[in-house]
C-alpha cells in the first residue's frame, strides 16, 4: 500500500509540472502578436485594456496613434421607447398568424408593434436617442526625427502580459515604447525610451474631431467634452487627462506638450464620463478630476511599481487558464499576418490556434471586468463616432457570444457585468412587456444599450424576437452552475421567474398541433418562404424560441426546488413546458425545422442557425435522449455550410464539437482564421475571416467571433452536459497530428469543477479533477483509467449508462485520472 501511496502523490505532483514545463518549452507563439512594421488600419493595431479604459497602438515611427477608448462612452440617453397602445394590436397579430395570413401579420407588426421613435436609427444611434458606442480621443506621438533611417523594427503585444511593446532604431540609436492599461491604477501608461542620453525629442497630442475641447498646460494635457443625446441634446459629459513625466524638458504650447533631451519619458492617461451605471437616470461626478485623480494617484509610483501591480493584476485572471500543444516550434519566427497566411496555403502552425484560444480570454479578460458595462460588438476598441450597429448589445447571439467562453475558461469574474447588466434590463422590460403583451413579467427583444433599450427593433424584418431576455437568463443560470452558491442563486431567481412569467403569459394554441407557442416573433434575421411565395421574418413559434423557453421553465423550476419555493408556480410551469411545440425534423431537408412549418427557405446557407440553439449553448439536443435529432441536427450544419460571417463560423465550430466532430471543428476554424485581407503594397480587407491583429471579420471587425470560437476551442477539450453536468475529457479532439499531444489546465465544469488535461498521439494520458464546492461529480470515465484522491487511494463511484460514473467529492479536494 504504501508503494502505491508513493506512486500516486507522484501523479499528483506530475500534471501540473508537466504543463508548466510545457508551457515552458513553447516558447512564444502561443501568447504573442508579431509584427514588423506599423499599423496602418485599426486591424493591424495592438489591443489593451482593464475592462473600462481601452487603447489600441498603432507603432508608428513617425507618428504613432493610439486609439483611446473608455466604456462608457456612449451618446444618447434614457427614452420611452415602448409604444404604450402596441397591445391593442397583440391579438389581431396573433390570429393572422394562427389563420396563416403571414404577410398581413407583419405588415400590421411593422405599423403598430415596432418601437416607438427612430429605434436604433438603423445602425446611425448617434443621430438619435438610442444613441451610439465611440471613440474617447487619439492620442498621437509626432517624433521630431522623421527622415532618418529607420532598422529593426518590431512590434509585439505579449498576451501573457498584457503588454505592447515597439522597438526600432533610428541612425543607430535605439527607441523602446512600452504600453499597457492598469486595472489598479485606472490608467494608461505609456514608456518611451532611447538607448542615447538626450535622443526623445516628440510632440504629445489628444484629438478628437468632435465635441471636445484640448488644454495643454506645464506637462500635462486636459481633453473635456459631451457627446449629444440625441437630435444635439446635451448628454454624457467625458474627460481625458493626461500627464508627462520623464528627465528631459516637457513644455506646453498651443500644439500639444513638447518633450526634448529626454532619455526617459513616462505618459500617463486616464479618463472618465459622468455615467453613472446602473442609474442611468442621474449623472455621475464631473469626470474631470476622476481623471485626473487617478493620474496622480499613478504619476506617485515608479513605472516598475505600476507594471508590477498591473501584472499582478492581469495574471491572476489570465494564469488560471492555459492551452498548450506538444509539437515542435517554428524555426522562424515569422510576423502574425505571415502566420495567417502560411496557415491559409495549409502550412504547418501548431501553436496558432493555441495563441487564438489564448488571445480570445485576452480579450474578454481585456474588455469586461466586474462593476462596469459589458463587452459590446468590439468589447471595448472603437475607432469611429458611429461604431458599425453603434458597437451595441445585439441579444439575439451576439452579446451572449462574447460571454461563452466566461465559465468554461475560468473567468467568471468577467461574466459578472453581462449577470448585471441582465438584472438591470428587468425594470424597463417589464414596462416594456406591459405595453407590447400586457403581460406580468420582463422581457427584452433584439437589441440594447447602457440606457436600458427593452422595446423590438424598428424592423419587423429582426426587431421582434422576444427572447433575448429569456437567453441572458441563461448566463445566469450558467453562472450558478458553475459556480454554486444558494446565496447568489436567490439574488437570480427573480429575474429568472420574472422572464418565465412573459414566457408563458404569452403563449398562444397552434390551432393545427394543439401546440403552445409565442407569437409574433421571428428566427432572428433569417427568411422563410410560404407555400403562396410569401418572403416574410413574422412568425408563430420558431424554434430557437421553443427551445429558450424550454431551457428557462426548466432553469427556473430547478432554481426553486433548490431554494425550496414556488411550488405552485412551478407545478404550473411543469405543465406549460409539456406543451411547448418540440423540436421538429424537416420533411423536406431531414434537418432541424427552423420555423413551425416547414416552410421554404430563402437563404439556405444564412449565417444564423438558431434553430441549433438547442445543439449549442442548450444541450437538449444530444446522443443521450434523442439520436434523430443529432443526426438531423448534422443534416442542418451541412445543408447550413461551412462559411459566413465571423461569429457564424465561431457557432459552427460550437456546434461540431457538441457533435463530437473534432475534424468538422477543425475545418470551420480554418476557414475562421483565413485572412481577411490583402497585403500587398497596400493594405485591403476583405470578407470574413480574420485581421492581421486576429480581430475577427464579421466584416467589418466584432470580436464575438474571437470570444465564441475560444469557447468552442474548450467544448473540443472538455464538455459538462445535462443536469448532472457529465464531464467528459477530449470530447472532439481531432485526428490531426499537430491537436494529436498538448496539455491544457484550469477548464471549468458545471457544478464547481476545475480541470487539467493532458493527452499524447490522441489518447488522455491524465487529468486532474478539483471540487470547488464539494457537489458529486458525474464523469464519462474513459476506458483503462483509474480514478484516485490526493492520497493516491482508488475513489468509489457508482456506474450508470454510456460509461458514466458518479462519485462523492469534498470541498478543494483534487481527484487524478491515471
Amino acid at each position: 500500500m504504501r508503494s502505491i501511496r508513493l506512486k500516486n502523490k507522484r501523479l499528483a505532483f506530475f500534471l501540473p509540472i508537466c504543463i508548466c514545463i510545457a508551457v515552458k518549452a513553447a516558447g512564444q507563439t502561443d501568447v504573442q502578436l508579431r509584427f514588423d512594421a506599423p499599423a496602418t488600419h485599426f486591424t493591424q493595431s495592438l489591443p489593451l485594456g482593464n475592462g473600462r479604459l481601452g487603447a489600441m497602438v498603432f507603432g508608428g515611427k513617425n507618428t504613432e496613434r493610439i486609439v483611446l477608448n473608455e466604456i462608457s462612452m456612449w451618446s444618447g440617453g434614457v427614452e420611452n421607447p415602448d409604444r404604450q397602445d402596441a397591445h391593442q394590436y397583440l391579438q389581431p397579430i396573433q390570429k393572422l398568424l394562427q389563420e396563416e395570413k403571414n404577410k398581413e401579420a407583419q405588415e400590421l407588426l411593422q405599423k403598430h408593434f415596432v418601437a416607438a421613435g427612430k429605434g436604433s436609427g438603423w445602425g446611425n444611434g448617434n443621430k438619435v436617442k438610442y444613441g451610439s458606442y465611440q471613440i474617447l480621443s487619439d492620442l498621437f506621438i509626432h517624433w521630431e526625427d522623421t527622415v532618418g533611417t529607420v532598422t529593426d523594427y518590431k512590434r509585439v503585444l505579449k498576451i501573457d502580459k498584457a503588454l505592447a511593446t515597439t522597438t526600432w532604431k533610428r541612425n543607430g540609436v535605439g527607441f523602446s515604447e512600452e504600453v499597457f492599461v492598469s486595472a489598479p491604477q485606472q490608467a494608461i501608461v505609456v514608456r518611451l525610451r532611447a538607448t542615447n542620453k538626450g535622443a526623445l525629442a516628440f510632440l504629445v497630442q489628444l484629438h478628437r474631431k468632435e465635441k471636445a475641447q484640448v488644454a495643454y498646460n506645464g506637462k500635462t494635457i486636459v481633453l473635456q467634452g459631451q457627446l449629444n443625446s440625441g437630435e444635439d441634446a446635451d448628454g454624457i459629459k467625458f474627460s481625458a487627462f493626461l500627464q508627462a513625466t520623464g528627465d528631459g524638458k516637457i513644455n506646453a504650447g498651443e500644439a500639444g506638450l513638447r518633450v526634448e533631451d529626454a532619455t526617459e519619458c513616462t505618459l500617463l492617461i486616464s479618463a472618465a464620463t459622468d455615467l453613472s451605471w446602473p442609474t442611468v437616470t442621474q449623472r455621475g461626478p464631473d469626470p474631470l478630476p476622476v481623471a485626473r485623480n487617478f493620474v496622480q494617484a499613478a504619476a506617485a509610483l515608479p513605472w516598475s511599481r505600476l507594471y508590477k501591480n498591473h501584472l499582478a493584476d492581469f495574471q491572476a485572471y489570465f494564469n488560471r487558464c492555459r492551452l498548450s500543444f506538444a509539437a515542435p516550434h517554428l524555426t522562424q519566427t515569422f510576423t502574425t499576418p505571415q502566420r495567417l497566411q502560411r496557415f491559409a496555403k495549409g502550412e504547418s502552425d501548431v501553436h496558432l490556434p493555441a495563441l487564438y484560444f489564448n488571445f480570445g480570454r485576452y480579450l474578454l479578460i481585456s474588455s469586461s471586468r466586474p462593476g462596469y458595462l459589458p463587452a459590446n460588438l468590439q468589447g471595448l476598441w472603437a475607432e469611429e463616432y458611429n461604431t458599425p450597429w453603434n458597437g451595441d448589445y445585439h441579444l439575439n447571439i451576439n452579446v451572449q457570444m462574447n460571454y461563452w467562453p466566461a465559465e468554461i475558461t475560468n473567468l467568471a469574474d468577467c461574466h459578472k457585468p453581462l449577470l448585471n447588466f441582465t438584472k438591470e434590463l428587468v425594470e424597463p422590460g417589464t414596462k416594456t412587456a406591459k405595453a407590447y403583451y400586457n403581460t406580468a413579467g420582463w422581457t427584452a427583444h433584439m437589441m440594447s444599450n447602457p440606457w436600458k433599450f427593452t422595446a423590438p427593433g424598428e424592423s419587423a424584418e429582426w426587431g421582434s424576437s422576444l427572447t433575448g431576455g429569456a437567453w441572458l437568463c441563461q448566463h445566469l443560470w450558467q453562472h450558478y452552475r458553475y459556480n454554486p452558491d444558494k446565496k447568489y442563486l436567490q439574488s437570480i431567481y427573480p429575474v429568472l421567474k420574472g422572464a418565465a412569467q412573459f414566457f408563458t403569459g404569452i403563449l398562444i394554441t397552434d390551432p393545427k398541433t394543439g401546440w403552445l407557442v409565442t407569437a409574433p416573433s421571428n428566427s432572428p434575421e433569417n427568411t422563410y418562404i410560404t407555400p403562396d411565395g410569401f418572403k416574410g421574418q413574422t412568425t408563430m413559434g420558431p424554434t430557437m424560441d421553443m427551445q429558450i423557453g424550454r431551457e428557462l421553465l426548466t432553469n427556473t423550476i430547478e432554481a426553486a426546488a433548490i431554494l425550496g419555493i414556488d411550488k405552485k408556480f412551478c407545478d404550473s410551469l411543469q405543465q406549460l413546458r409539456k406543451q411547448l411545440a418540440p423540436n421538429q425534423i424537416s420533411p423536406t431537408n431531414g434537418g432541424v425545422q427552423e420555423w413551425i412549418r416547414d416552410y421554404g427557405e430563402a437563404e439556405p446557407q444564412h449565417r444564423h442557425v438558431s434553430h441549433l440553439y438547442g445543439l449549442y449553448p442548450y444541450d437538449e439536443i444530444n446522443g443521450i435522449d434523442d439520436t434523430a435529432m443529432m443526426t438531423a441536427a448534422r443534416k442542418t450544419l451541412l445543408r447550413r455550410g461551412d462559411e459566413g460571417t465571423g461569429w457564424s463560423r465561431a457557432w459552427k465550430m460550437a456546434f461540431w464539437a457538441r457533435l463530437g466532430d473534432g475534424d468538422h471543428v477543425l475545418k470551420v476554424f480554418k476557414g475562421l482564421l483565413k485572412p481577411a485581407f490583402i497585403m500587398d503594397s497596400t493594405y485591403k480587407m476583405r470578407g470574413a475571416g480574420t485581421y492581421p491583429n486576429l480581430f475577427c471579420a464579421h466584416p467589418p471587425f466584432q470580436i464575438d467571433g474571437n470570444l465564441g470560437a475560444t469557447a468552442a476551442i474548450a467544448e473540443m477539450l472538455l464538455q459538462s452536459t445535462g443536469k448532472e453536468g457529465v464531464i467528459r475529457l477530449l470530447p472532439a479532439l481531432p485526428t490531426a497530428d499537430e491537436w494529436s499531444s498538448g496539455n491544457v489546465k484550469g477548464l471549468r465544469a458545471a457544478n464547481g469543477f476545475e480541470v487539467d488535461i493532458a493527452w499524447s498521439e490522441g489518447q488522455l494520458k491524465t487529468a486532474v479533477i478539483r471540487s470547488k464546492a464539494g457537489l458529486p461529480c458525474a464523469l464519462q470515465l474513459p476506458e483503462g483509467k483509474k480514478l484516485v484522491n490526493a492520497k493516491g487511494q482508488e475513489v468509489k463511484w457508482k456506474r450508470g449508462n454510456n460509461g458514466i460514473v458518479q462519485f462523492a467529492t469534498k470541498k478543494n479536494d483534487v481527484y487524478f485520472l491515471k
